[in-house]
């Protein structure tokens, strides 16, 4: 890796003036929302980076997103990333962190995969004072009469800890509050999370925290964040938290870091303020959307971009041969197994028709690894030119950008000068199940939807706030298009169950909770925290 540039001539690469940016010492900026900047027109071209269903052994999204940006600055191309923050839950976890892998990284991974600027903080910090507000407010006097039962707001961490998804609270005397049930998420789940990657302003996010449902009344009616008169106090927490992070890739690509709501739960992209800050000061923006198609780029069609006004100019579909082979069964997916590849394409191939039914004509980027085989590639070759599908190898992690190269010359064969106008999955004046359902059965691809009695007394609950017309954020296991993850490839025939539906009306959209979806992960057997340490020079290691 080359040596990391100044952070200032990052931020001068792209017009950012280098007296008004906020560093966090040589290779890391915030820059506030005061910044000339985004008082230009927007003048860039957003490509999206989504995927095909993600194994285990992850199919380098980030990675590609990263890879891509160098491809194109190789280009000739005036480019920028823009990606989330990743959590800590996951990094000492399964994934062991999130910046990329091999020659396409941004940098400096260990800072940015461990609390970066802080942002992950404030984010629990401004969620936590709200949950201690709410008790407080019951313990003295109770003057908006909160029922103690039917308190919403829950508590949050960014780790993996599944003792906390289910807990007491207000043991011992009085003095210790209500005795109730409760529970924690984790912070990438948290509604101020979504809020902050939604929020274009300090006064928009000051506006979406004060409309945070928090409980019901014992007249059945909801309690706001905003009737406890904390919103100011919380975007206090905030204010540091919606400036955008500036970095850079292995290779010199500036890089916004912003955000980290998780795309099975949330809306799982970078932050609206990220993106806008890229298009004003750059001619191309890759960006990513979490898991597979059916999750965050359903999410960055229907919800992201059309409440933000984001364009979308160009989608890129990760795949890799491994991943087609476990789709297909494949006990061991390092074996050549020309067959499975076969079998499971049909995955990245209904991955496929999802970006066409927005109107999209999608680019494959078939991410390589050493274990593929030139039988297994000339058969997934020519599958997707028998479906007509637009694909180039991509070869970012052994050979940074120049492995990206031919994936960015696809791309740009591909990308519309105008934004595409999105065909939409459903209308926002589509009843709340409609909505669900059209995209249960439009993406997922499921026969029937059932809704359970909680999730249809939630539904009633959003009606009569007034929230019909809003978009919905569907959470769902991330491992399959189903909402059962043991379901793999393209499956067919299949029920999806509704068990609950979130209202999330400061982040303004609703959030369907299916099949066995947790908002709490645990760790695994052997976390990847064990594989983590620091040498006696303070160098961190085991993230990658």
């Amino acid at each position: 890796m080359s040596a990391l540039l100044p952070i200032t001539e990052i931020a001068s690469r792209i017009g950012i003036d280098t007296e008004i940016i906020e560093p966090y010492g040589k290779h890391i900026a915030k820059v506030p929302l005061t910044a000339p900047v985004f008082q230009n027109k927007r003048k860039g071209k957003l490509i999206l980076v989504t995927a095909m269903t993600p194994t285990p052994a992850g199919e380098g999204k980030t990675t590609t997103v990263i890879g891509l940006g160098q491809g194109l600055k190789n280009l000739g191309k005036k480019v920028s990333i823009a990606i989330r923050e990743p959590s800590l839950g996951p990094c000492f976890g399964v994934k062991g962190g999130a910046t990329g892998g091999g020659k396409s990284k941004v940098e400096p991974s260990d800072r940015i995969n461990l609390i970066f600027t802080g942002d992950f903080p404030s984010v629990s910090a401004a969620h936590n004072l709200l949950a201690a507000v709410v008790n407080n407010h019951m313990h003295f006097g109770n003057e908006l009469k909160i029922d103690p039962k039917s308190v919403f707001l829950p508590r949050t961490i960014d780790m993996n800890d599944r003792s906390l998804r289910d807990i007491a609270v207000g043991l011992g005397n009085r003095e210790n509050g209500y005795l109730a049930m409760d529970r924690f998420v984790i912070t990438p789940a948290s509604e101020i999370m979504a809020i902050l990657g939604l929020s274009k302003s300090y006064e928009d996010l000051k506006g979406r925290l004060s409309k945070m449902m928090v409980a019901m009344n014992s007249d059945g009616k909801p309690v706001f964040s905003g009737d406890l008169k904390v919103s100011g106090a919380m975007a206090a927490l905030l204010a540091d938290a919606l400036k955008p992070n500036l970095v850079q890739t292995t290779e010199g690509v500036p890089a916004f870091i912003h955000a980290g709501p998780f795309g099975n739960i949330a809306h799982g992209t970078s932050s609206v303020v990220a993106d806008e800050l890229a298009l004003r000061t750059s001619d191309f923006l890759v960006t990513e959307a979490g898991f597979g198609s059916d999750l965050g780029a359903e999410k960055f069609m229907d919800l992201v971009s059309r409440i933000s006004g984001l364009p979308v100019n160009a989608v890129v579909i990760v795949a890799t041969l491994r991943a087609m082979k476990h789709h297909a069964g494949a006990k061991d997916t390092s074996k050549e197994d020309v067959k499975a590849v076969q079998t499971g394409s049909r995955n990245l191939l209904r991955h496929v028709e999802i970006v066409r039914n927005f109107g999209i004509e999608p680019v494959v980027a078939i991410n390589h690894f050493p274990s593929d085989t030139e039988r297994e590639t000339d058969a997934l070759i020519e599958i997707l030119r028998a479906g007509k599908v637009t694909f180039a190898l991509s070869e970012v992690f052994g050979k940074g950008g120049k492995g990206g190269e031919e994936l960015a010359k696809s791309v740009l064969g591909r990308i519309s000068d105008e934004p595409v106008k999105i065909k939409y999955t459903y209308d926002l004046n589509d009843s709340i199940r409609d909505k669900i359902s059209s995209v249960a059965k439009k993406i997922y691809g499921a026969d029937r939807v059932i809704f359970e009695k909680q999730a249809i007394r939630d539904i009633k609950l959003a009606e009569s706030m007034g929230l019909s017309n809003i978009p919905v954020c569907m959470a769902k296991t991330q491992n399959s298009l189903s909402d059962n993850p043991l379901l793999l490839n393209d499956p067919k025939g299949f029920t999806v169950r509704v068990t609950a539906v979130g209202i999330s009306s400061g982040a303004g959209f609703l959030v369907p909770y299916m099949g066995n979806i947790m908002t709490m992960p645990g760790l695994p057997r052997i976390p990847a925290a064990q594989n983590i340490d620091v040498t006696p020079d303070g160098v961190i290691t085991g993230l990658s």
